[in-house]
């Protein structure tokens, strides 16, 4: 790869995993296309870590994501299988049979309104001299159903793969049982075309770091999920598995009830097992639990979304993991997947936090001490893994990244002379200002923080969120700006927490309180007695390992 860059596989196994990483890839696209002679700094992030290079047929340079992903039969919408990219219309056109033909013609999907507006505009030239991306009406927002409805990516033809023996749509035939995931990369079908992709793609990396996986958890794809990574740790031994359990927004007690009760178990089991084959494992959801009880979605003070819709809710959670997973995709960072789960997965802590200030709330005037000290005690980040408020829970490690924050603003601004109004206005870089209050913060965690000058692309389709106080860069603003903003600064953390001794614990005893009887649908899908016994053995096991010792206080 060009610049010796350390690559990254990464597989989408479901439906909610389509939608965080159409979103995903398309911010990855939006950075690319980032003319070179605007006031952006030089990129930090290296795009040939997730993107591959390569030619069609007739020698037409391409760059497509390195990416594997998984659906259901009737979740492409007008999307084709193969891409169009790689297509030749000549060989399609040429026919060596000369007797009679007779045409099958599968009628088309027609074209999403949404994604009609995102193959039409190119963009505007704005007052300021720069052309930006034109925005595209709310209204139409309502119609996606789909995550190709907004993909704006060409992907390879090696990276659909679609399980044709369950559907997207309708009551039938759908994957809903952990036992039905498992099973699907049990058939030697599904397993060897996943292994050709796999080595399709592996082989052709001159220093492949590992696999990123980001997974449905509330459906069978949990299953799924679990089967991938057990393949992915066996085949590719010594390369960091990094998997990402997704959950839409939150759920309502008592509105279809055997949704819920199979979100539970598939929940666990896929932690449980995924947590076995994987270096690190990171719940995602806006919702605020993972067992079942229910809780209101997180609050974003900048951010007005809808949690019903999986549109708004998969655009934070990638915004989320494009920062989080900035470490390993650097230019000049020695830190690699493995090293990141390393630092973040000691006595056995797999299962990690996420949680993201989107955006970061810094003023036009401030400095980011000020922003800082202004927080004093309180969490600077909302928490994305449904693990409940994080206040007063003991950090054991984390990894911070802080982006898209003028270099101007990284210390503080005061004249020389003026009394300095914390320890952070002392410090003369902004890494030093951030590791100095994440030291003031966890004195006893295992600390790594990065401070990026890159800010983190919400061009169209990203969804209309932010506040009318945000300026074009997404700066908190006492005067609404004249226009959307095109990029935010982002706070972004993985966390090993005593946070998920409770949440573990409390999934373990919602499970013993399940009546089986009532849902032998789920435990005929594949699972036995027995698998449930040892899960609740392998969850209170690593619910305990995020307890507090002796040694540790809060």
């Amino acid at each position: 790869m060009a610049g010796g860059a350390r690559e990254v596989l990464t597989l989408q196994l479901g439906h909610f995993a389509g939608f965080v990483g159409a979103h995903w890839w398309n911010q990855q696209d939006a950075a690319l296309r980032e003319p070179t002679d605007t006031q952006e700094p030089p990129g930090e992030l290296c795009p040939d870590v997730l993107f591959r290079a390569g030619r069609t047929l007739h020698g037409q340079e391409t760059y497509t994501p390195r990416l594997i992903l998984m659906d259901l039969k009737g979740s492409l919408s007008s999307l084709k299988q193969e891409s169009g990219l790689y297509r030749d219309k000549q060989l399609d056109a040429a026919i060596a049979w000369q007797g009679k033909l007779t045409t099958h013609k599968e009628e088309l999907h027609p074209k999403n309104p949404y994604l009609q507006d995102l193959l039409s505009v190119e963009g505007v030239l704005s007052s300021d001299g720069l052309w930006r991306v034109k925005s595209i009406s709310n209204g139409k927002e309502g119609s996606i159903r789909v995550w190709s409805d907004f993909l704006r990516v060409h992907l390879h033809p090696r990276s659909i793969c679609m399980i044709q023996k369950y559907n997207h749509d309708g009551e039938a035939g759908r994957l809903e049982a952990f036992g039905q995931g498992e099973s699907v990369l049990k058939e030697p079908r599904y397993l060897e075309e996943l292994e050709d992709r796999l080595h399709f793609y592996v082989e052709e990396c001159d220093y492949l770091q590992g696999f990123q996986v980001l997974c449905d958890l509330h459906d069978g794809f949990s299953g799924v999920g679990a089967k991938a990574a057990e393949l992915l740790h066996d085949e590719y031994s010594g390369r960091g598995i990094i998997t990402w359990g997704l959950l839409p927004g939150p759920y309502a007690l008592g509105q279809e009830p055997q949704k819920n009760i199979y979100r539970l178990l598939n929940t666990a089991f896929g932690l449980v097992h995924l947590s076995a084959h994987s270096s690190l494992v990171c719940p995602l959801s806006l919702g605020g639990s993972l067992g079942l009880r229910p809780e209101p979605p997180v609050n974003f003070p900048h951010l007005r979304y809808d949690a019903t819709l999986p549109f708004h809710c998969s655009a934070i959670l990638a915004t989320a993991l494009d920062t989080i997973t900035a470490p390993y995709r650097l230019y000049s960072s020695p830190l690699s997947m493995v090293h990141l789960a390393d630092m973040l997965n000691f006595s056995g802590k797999k299962v990690v936090t996420a949680g993201a200030s989107i955006p970061f709330p810094l003023g036009p005037s401030q400095s980011l001490p000020d922003t800082l000290m202004q927080l004093g005690g309180a969490t600077p980040w909302t928490p994305l893994s449904a693990c409940g408020d994080p206040s007063g829970t003991h950090c054991f490690a984390q990894s911070v990244v802080l982006r898209g924050l003028d270099k101007a603003c990284h210390t503080s601004q005061l004249t020389p002379g003026t009394p300095l109004p914390s320890l952070l206005h002392a410090c003369t870089t902004g890494e030093e200002v951030l590791a100095q209050y994440l030291q003031q913060q966890q004195p006893r965690a295992r600390s790594s923080s990065h401070l990026l000058l890159t800010p983190c692309k919400v061009v169209p389709p990203y969804p209309s969120l932010f506040s009318s106080s945000l300026s074009q860069q997404g700066l908190v603003l006492d005067n609404p700006p004249t226009g959307a903003g095109e990029s935010i600064p982002v706070l972004g953390a993985l966390r090993s927490s005593s946070s998920l001794s409770r949440t573990l614990g409390d999934l373990a005893k919602d499970l013993t309180k399940l009546n089986l009887r009532r849902w032998a649908s789920f435990m005929d899908a594949g699972v036995e007695q027995d698998d449930l016994g040892e899960l609740l053995q392998e969850l209170c096991s690593l619910a305990q390992c995020y307890q507090l010792g002796d040694s540790l206080t809060d």
